[in-house]
């Protein structure tokens, strides 16, 4: 296998607009950063409104003739465009890894999870599939069908720079829409790569358009009357904006926002497994996951047991530039965010927890400017500490104890997010009833990164979700479609003279 070289482009970050890349017209522009050594890799613009404008207006005028399109021909395209990236999903990895900072290795699975909902999206024909009823009254039949809502849009954050777009836009892209993408100014060339593959596949000009910017082009597409609907993962703050501003605007949403998420460790489970599970899901990718686990939740004599395992392995962390086949963990996005960390980790010795491990001042040989953060660890966290109240979004896990099962659904339901969580033990009642009792939109069962697969929908409760639908999967379709219910008669079996009264069956 040959090696993938590091990506290295200093070439400027633009729009895509009508099929083509276009350069920003607006003046503003911001500097992207490889996050391993602290330096300014490219810039990218950032639109006006007049720029989001002009990609409505494309998108418009491409909508109505893709979405008339047979479903069977759009999802050609759709499969055109998974063979071009499964081609090239190397390439796409590396340009994440360089922008976003995580490993190589994790940056492939990022890419292979959205591939899938690519794939998911290929069977648009029969998942938009409608419902018949023969003779519902005489000589009448009623059916119903779904058809797109026009021109969409959606805003997506800096961790997932390719599996979160594709959470969106290849389910609307099928369902005969035409997207907007504004992905995160942080790490925005993953987004372009995939819009020139997909115009390679043959998708039309305008059915899929990049918008590179900021709050400008976020609140713009949001007052936009020709977009119908916004997709938004991120922060809970900005997802409770996202709806309501699309609520004032009319607009369907659905917002997708912060997590805390815990991991149960029950007295009777596999303590290595639930090692490595609590290493790999709270370390992973610098915890910059809206999935990652950042609460373990001690149950019983479990803490005493599993405190030196966990201690010994998390100091045993291999932290490096994120193209280093040997690195577990790279450095996090930006200067800022190593600030954010380290000030929830001086909070939490202030508040009282016990600090086993700090990864603060974390440098690493060679990439002394980058954004490092050392994996940290917590013990005998309580409710009341901010560590444990908001999301940390960095390499920190907190451990708190608790006395018994009950203890700890009863902590986690109280929580103010429901985005994950996971449960590790070996016996078959408590699993079912975590399953059950838990409040929580996603539940694993010694599973700790429980992502439901592509025709499945991720979504989570309360406070990580606004809106009524979850991401991909059905639920994405319907998001993306209207559903329209048609009744049809025939001249000969219409009763001659007005009816005053309610139809009815007959």
């Amino acid at each position: 296998m040959n090696k993938i070289a590091a990506y290295a482009s200093s070439q400027a970050v633009e729009h895509y607009i009508d099929g083509q890349v276009v350069a920003g017209a607006s003046g503003r522009s911001q500097d992207v950063f490889n996050p391993a050594t602290g330096v300014a890799a490219r810039k990218v613009a950032l639109a006006a409104p007049e720029e989001v404008n002009a990609a409505v207006r494309s998108a418009v005028k491409a909508a109505a003739a893709w979405g008339d399109m047979a479903p069977v021909r759009r999802a050609r395209i759709v499969n055109k465009f998974l063979q071009l990236m499964n081609e090239r999903k190397d390439e796409l990895a590396a340009i994440i890894t360089a922008e976003h900072g995580k490993v190589f290795s994790d940056a492939q699975g990022e890419v292979a999870r959205g591939i899938d909902i690519i794939e998911f999206a290929c069977g648009i024909p029969q998942l938009l599939k409608g419902d018949f009823s023969d003779q519902v009254s005489t000589g009448m039949d009623n059916w119903t069908l779904r058809q797109p809502l026009g021109v969409v849009a959606g805003i997506t954050p800096f961790n997932f720079p390719c599996m979160v777009p594709c959470w969106m836009f290849p389910v609307a892209i099928a369902a005969g829409n035409a997207f907007i993408l504004k992905p995160s100014e942080r790490d925005p060339s993953a987004s372009i790569f995939m819009a020139k593959l997909f115009t390679e596949a043959g998708l039309p000009p305008g059915v899929l358009n990049v918008v590179q910017g900021d709050k400008v082009a976020v609140d713009t597409l949001l007052e936009h009357p020709d977009v119908q609907a916004i997709s938004f993962v991120g922060s809970t703050p900005i997802a409770r904006y996202i709806g309501e501003r699309a609520t004032h605007f009319g607009k369907r949403y659905q917002a997708l926002g912060g997590a805390k998420n815990h991991l149960v460790v029950m007295p009777d489970a596999d303590l290595e497994q639930a090692v490595d599970a609590l290493i790999g899901a709270a370390y992973g990718s610098a915890g910059e996951r809206c999935m990652a686990i950042s609460v373990a939740v001690l149950v019983g004599d479990v803490g005493e047991r599993l405190l030196p395992m966990l201690t010994q392995r998390a100091r045993q962390l291999k932290i490096d530039n994120g193209m280093n086949p040997e690195a577990e963990m790279g450095p996090v996005i930006t200067r800022e965010a190593v600030q954010r960390i380290e000030s929830y980790i001086a909070s939490g010795v202030e508040q009282g927890a016990k600090l086993i491990l700090d990864g603060r001042n974390h440098k690493v040989a060679g990439h002394e400017g980058g954004y490092f953060v050392g994996g940290t660890l917590f013990d005998h966290v309580t409710p009341e500490m901010k560590i444990y109240q908001e999301e940390i979004f960095g390499p920190v896990l907190s451990c708190t104890r608790v006395s018994s099962f009950d203890d700890a659904v009863n902590l986690i339901n109280k929580h103010q997010f429901g985005n994950g969580v996971s449960c590790f033990t070996s016996d078959g009642g408590v699993a079912r009833e975590f399953g059950r009792r838990i409040q929580v939109g996603m539940v694993g069962i010694n599973v700790p990164i429980p992502v439901p697969m592509a025709w499945h929908g991720f979504g989570g409760w309360k406070s990580s979700l606004f809106g009524d639908t979850h991401a991909y999967g059905e639920e994405g379709v319907r998001f993306y479609t209207r559903q329209k219910s048609i009744m049809q008669r025939w001249p000969n079996n219409i009763k001659k003279g007005a009816d005053f009264a309610m139809p009815t069956a007959n």
